[in-house]
């Protein structure tokens, strides 16, 4: 049995990526705000599903899996007493409410900052990376392309945890790539605008990036 994960939001992201990391052999548990929301999801799948503080204190390794303007907030419910020291894994994006412009989102969030930068400066005592925010959903576990694993684009202050994620999306079916501190969050995060494009503007959504080298 694989560690502990708790899957914080019960949206589609969440339900997702609990599903994997399930299947997967990881002791899964998945948390909302209101648990009774996720009632038909866990009898569905099989995964327990109870409060945010509930589930993030079960994980050994927490997901973020809810929408990018109550992230902060999530974490707050979640108890900081409960995710000190843990590896919480980000995979939010800053997507304000209004509607998009020409197939271009928008963000809530300027160029010289990002949600993970806030998250790290609110709560400095857990280790937030980035990832799984650069793709879409149904490519979230083992995503198969032409071209070979997509790039899954990871960045975070704690060069362990990172490595830790690197493992698990190599797990999931990616190529992690190391892009740096928090403030790589700034590059990372609008990744997702650029990926949405194609999707808005009628061209499909079943892409994603890979890094290329030489």
């Amino acid at each position: 049995m694989g560690k502990k994960i708790g899957v914080l939001g019960s949206g589609v992201v969440a339900q997702t990526l609990a599903k994997g990391f399930h299947a997967k052999g990881y002791d899964t548990r998945i948390g909302s705000r209101d648990a009774a929301k996720l009632a038909a999801f866990s009898e569905e799948s099989g995964i327990a599903a109870g409060g945010f503080a509930e589930v993030a204190a079960f994980g050994e390794i927490v997901v973020l899996a809810v929408k990018g303007s109550v992230a902060l907030e999530a974490v707050k419910l979640a108890g900081e007493k409960n995710l000190a020291g843990k590896i919480v894994i980000d995979t939010t994006n800053p997507i304000a409410d209004a509607p998009p412009e020409n197939g271009v989102l928008r963000f809530f969030t300027g160029p010289n900052e990002s949600i993970l930068e806030s998250l790290q400066k609110a709560v400095p005592s857990v280790r937030f990376v980035k990832a799984w925010n650069t793709i879409g959903n149904a490519f979230f576990v083992d995503p198969v392309f032409a071209g070979g694993p997509p790039t899954q684009f990871l960045c975070g202050d704690d060069d362990a945890a990172k490595a830790e994620v690197a493992r698990i999306v190599t797990e999931f079916g990616f190529a992690p790539e190391d892009f740096g501190g928090a403030q790589s969050a700034r590059a990372i995060e609008p990744l997702c605008m650029l990926w949405c494009i194609p999707g808005m503007r009628g061209g499909g959504w079943a892409h994603g990036f890979k890094l290329l080298r030489p």
